[in-house]
């Protein structure tokens, strides 16, 4: 994902700004209780706030590192598919001849066969990519304002654009009707795709040991799209998320009540030399606090939302992008004019999807 790192701080602050408000509100309560109430034994001793702390620091730290792996492996998986559909593109244009066919076949009828063999290949990847964008009932990042607005702003096309309209340039009407009512449709595809290949070899088009390279190439798609279904149906274990919730919004409710007193402590300290000053210094731990909440707040929400890295968000793996750049690619193989091959996708708002 490509984000310009001089709007990263700006774009944290936006993005975290509904929080910053809860804290600060979270923060003042128990000084207003403390201090205009005079409720002087409203206090937590800030030892055990702090091995709290500490748990959570850990929990989370836990949460991140996995959730990260989750997203390399799933970068890794599509960098997988990149490579593999360029050897693709090459191999329908070199093994699909008339060199071992006993039946010659014309220069336009092979350009149409290797056309049909990458544009299938196309459809298979519109497919593979909206079938990673249709939500599941733990990916709940749009339920946050200020995630639907980075969603809204960037602009998703798989929720812009149905699977069949997409589907209409690449596939015959007659696949279009045997995919449509498939529970996988992406599996179908790459299915078609041998089953064409196998015709083809029938045919003697494809000479039997490039004929299997090919098919070797088909089940290393089925992996890559096997291993991105796991990453995308297989969530962060729900009882580790579950505990980090807990155990951060323990140690944020309880943080103001411990912060509070040592604020207190220092302010008797500074009476004598600033009576002002002093007397008022409790106040100043309202910014602490928050600033400790925030930080702890705002790891764990970041871990939080890489732990479904085909969502959309901001920060997830950039397949639409991915597979445009594939498609120009294949295309390009076959020597389509230029005009006719679509443009790489642009980033919005500094941000490819």
């Amino acid at each position: 994902m490509y984000t310009k790192p001089r709007h990263s701080l700006r774009d944290l602050i936006l993005w975290t700004r509904n929080d910053i408000l809860l804290f600060l509100a979270i923060s003042a309560v128990p000084v207003v209780l403390y201090e205009a109430f005079d409720l002087k034994w409203l206090r937590v001793p800030w030892l055990p706030v702090a091995l709290i702390g500490t748990a959570v620091a850990f929990v989370i730290s836990f949460q991140n590192n996995a959730s990260y792996d989750r997203v390399w492996e799933a970068r890794k998986i599509w960098g997988g598919i990149v490579n593999t559909s360029r050897a693709w593109g090459i191999m329908v244009n070199d093994f699909v001849n008339n060199d071992a066919a006993s039946e010659k076949v014309t220069a336009a009828e092979l350009a149409a066969i290797r056309k049909e063999l990458v544009y299938r290949h196309i459809a298979w990847l519109t497919v593979l990519r909206h079938e990673m964008r249709q939500e599941r009932p733990w990916e709940v990042f749009v339920r946050s304002k200020t995630n639907r607005e980075w969603v809204e702003r960037i602009g998703i096309r798989e929720r812009s654009h149905t699977v069949e309209e997409e589907l209409a340039p690449y596939l015959s009407e007659e696949e279009r009707g045997h995919v449509d009512d498939k529970s996988n449709k992406a599996a179908q595809i790459l299915a078609l795709q041998s089953k064409h290949l196998h015709e083809l070899r029938q045919r003697d088009l494809i000479e039997h040991f490039r004929h299997l390279e090919m098919e070797k190439l088909l089940v290393d798609l089925f992996a890559f799209q096997g291993q991105s279904e796991r990453i995308k149906n297989f969530p962060y274990p729900r009882q580790y998320a579950t505990l980090n919730g807990v155990l951060l919004w323990i140690f944020i409710v309880l943080v103001p009540f411990g912060v509070m007193f040592e604020f207190d402590r220092i302010g008797e300290e500074l009476i004598a030399n600033y009576p002002f000053g002093g007397e008022h210094f409790v106040w100043l731990y309202v910014f602490f606090s928050a600033i400790v909440m925030w930080v702890f707040h705002t790891m764990e929400r970041m871990g939080r939302s890489a732990e479904n890295p085909f969502e959309g968000k901001a920060n997830d793996i950039p397949i639409t992008t991915m597979s445009r750049g594939i498609e120009i690619d294949l295309r390009e193989m076959l020597n389509e004019p230029p005009a006719s091959i679509p443009a790489p996708l642009e980033p919005q708002y500094d941000t490819l999807t």
